[in-house]
């Protein structure tokens, strides 16, 4: 309900103010166009009033008749109300083309007038014309207000012996003006039909392109979508519904490694099919695939979803949030180590107890002699379950106890994991000091390799090598397995190295993942080998700076 009152308060300003606007055109238009028609009405008038005495007053009849009365000294009034003069002046009046006309002799006395009683009289008006001069001017005499036009009437001499005046009564151009008022009144009522139509056609679209929000309400959605989408961590794409992306935020240009909006490669304003995103995004889109899709981008692991947007009933387009599952992944992978360990552990706690309750067993029945040799054989042969061969050579504790985890793992796979003889890795030479990483990369690699043994032939195995250089860690996984297919880059995103690894050397995600993580301390992790025909594949990887030398 807020919201269409919200509309509606709008609507009704935009109306009000349109109708304003329009009042003021009209009325500006309408006194432009009345002054228009004055100024028109009155100027056809002069002109007709001029034209009709220049023709009286060089008729040859009226010079004649009028050079005879200036001559005299005094009228005959009977005469001139019936004379030439007074009949020509009336025909020229009846015929419709002038209100009166009124001719003078050089005093300014009347010769003819529509009134036969003022024949004789003065002019009411200034005779100007008597001075030579035609002259067109609005002016009140016995007949009322006119429009009227004087002109000098001239003997065959130039001498200026009378004058003609001709005029336009007021009351005749008043009717046209009328006549005129009447179109732009009808003008005035069509404008402000049309206005109210366009008035209620843009109401409507601004409600339909505003979704019914007034100006305040939008300028406040503006500024929570900037506090929203430069104050969280997560990146927001918006596309609109024609699929063009129209905004995306500093952490989704950080996370994808996108152009900066100052720059032409700018995703901004492009189709999402051509900003150069990555396909199973762009296949997600498309679809409108709301399951979360992973990406590897800007050495980032990033978790990708789509939602629609709608909003009553109408599609506003396409967000996707991208969240950086980096960090989340790599603890995941050093909990796994971890917990593998913690299985070893508890399983070697168990083995223990029993050889300890062996051992009580002895001494409480007074073998002391056979317990002593008991524990000489134990402390000789080492931990029975999960032996690794090799295990000697790693004196560094952690490492150690994560390879001998990884030994009772690998026994209850049946296959039989092996230090290499070559290993170099001594406690006298260097411990481990980040060995969360170190066995984050070792595990993964061990776990791919388990699998890809059991792929292969008979007799799975599965060898590690180590190699201490300074503060540097060099280390190699070797398995039976049956080798990689160099058809697919096993360390690219979301490829999955079963296929690759005869069916078995991960999910697509932990390859990739702990690249990232040697490559963030300036290592690698690389094919060494990989394998096929003769032998299974060979995984190696350097982590620089895992190793601390023993202080002297």
């Amino acid at each position: 309900m807020p919201q269409t009152i919200a509309t509606r308060h709008f609507a009704s300003r935009i109306m009000r103010l349109q109708f304003v606007v329009l009042g003021v055109l009209i009325v500006l238009a309408t006194a432009a166009t009345l002054l228009n028609s004055y100024n028109r009405v009155f100027e056809r008038a002069e002109d007709a009033s001029l034209g009709i005495a220049r023709s009286v007053a060089s008729l040859p009849q009226v010079i004649e008749e009028v050079s005879i009365y200036a001559a005299q000294e005094k009228l005959e009034l009977e005469k001139l109300r019936n004379g030439p003069l007074q009949q020509l002046a009336e025909s020229v009046r009846t015929g419709g083309q002038a209100s009166f006309v009124v001719i003078t002799e050089d005093r300014g006395l009347r010769l003819s007038h529509p009134n036969p009683e003022e024949i004789g009289q003065l002019v009411s008006t200034d005779p100007v014309a008597l001075t030579g001069v035609e002259n067109v001017a609005r002016e009140h005499g016995t007949l009322g207000e006119s429009v009227r036009a004087k002109v000098p009437i001239r003997a065959e001499n130039g001498k200026v012996i009378g004058e003609v005046s001709v005029g336009v009564a007021t009351q005749s151009l008043t009717g046209a003006l009328i006549a005129s008022f009447g179109w732009i009144v009808l003008f005035a009522v069509l404008a402000a039909l049309l206005a109210t139509l366009a008035g209620r056609f843009t109401v409507r679209t601004l409600k339909r392109q505003t979704l019914g929000l007034e100006p305040a309400e939008i300028a406040q959605l503006v500024r929570d979508q900037q506090a929203v989408l430069y104050g969280v961590s997560e990146g927001v794409i918006g596309l609109s519904p024609d699929g063009t992306i129209t905004v995306r935020n500093k952490a989704a240009r950080q996370l994808l490694g996108l152009p900066h909006r100052t720059e032409l490669a700018d995703i901004i304003g492009r189709h999402y099919e051509s900003a150069g995103l990555d396909l199973r995004l762009v296949k997600a889109i498309k679809e409108h695939d709301r399951a979360p899709v992973r990406l590897e981008a800007n050495s980032n692991a990033i978790v990708a979803r789509v939602s629609d947007v709608v909003r009553d009933g109408v599609e506003l387009g396409q967000v996707i949030l991208l969240h950086d599952v980096s960090t989340v992944e790599a603890l995941g992978t050093k909990l796994d180590a971890v917990q593998d360990m913690a299985d070893a552990l508890r399983a070697q706690r168990h083995e223990f107890a029993n050889r300890m309750h062996a051992v009580l067993g002895l001494i409480t029945l007074g073998k002391t002699d056979q317990a002593e040799e008991y524990l000489r054989e134990v402390m000789d042969s080492g931990p029975v379950i999960a032996p690794v061969a090799g295990l000697e050579q790693v004196q560094d504790a952690y490492l150690s106890a994560f390879l001998s985890a990884k030994g009772v793992r690998a026994h209850e796979l049946g296959i039989e994991l092996r230090v290499s003889a070559q290993s170099m890795l001594f406690e006298q030479v260097a411990s481990a000091s980040d060995a969360q990483d170190v066995t984050a990369v070792l595990g993964n690699l061990l776990d791919n390799a388990f699998t890809a043994s059991l792929r292969g032939n008979s007799d799975p195995w599965v060898e590690v090598d180590l190699l201490s250089e300074g503060s540097t860690l060099h280390l190699a996984v070797a398995d039976s397995g049956a080798g990689i297919s160099t058809a697919e880059d096993i360390f690219s995103p979301g490829v999955s190295t079963g296929s690759s690894l005869g069916e078995g050397h991960g999910s697509g995600v932990g390859l990739p993942l702990i690249r990232r993580l040697a490559r963030s301390r300036s290592g690698d992790v690389w094919i060494a080998d990989a394998g096929g025909d003769h032998g299974g594949a060979v995984i190696a990887a350097r982590l620089p700076a895992v190793l601390a030398e023993p202080k002297n």
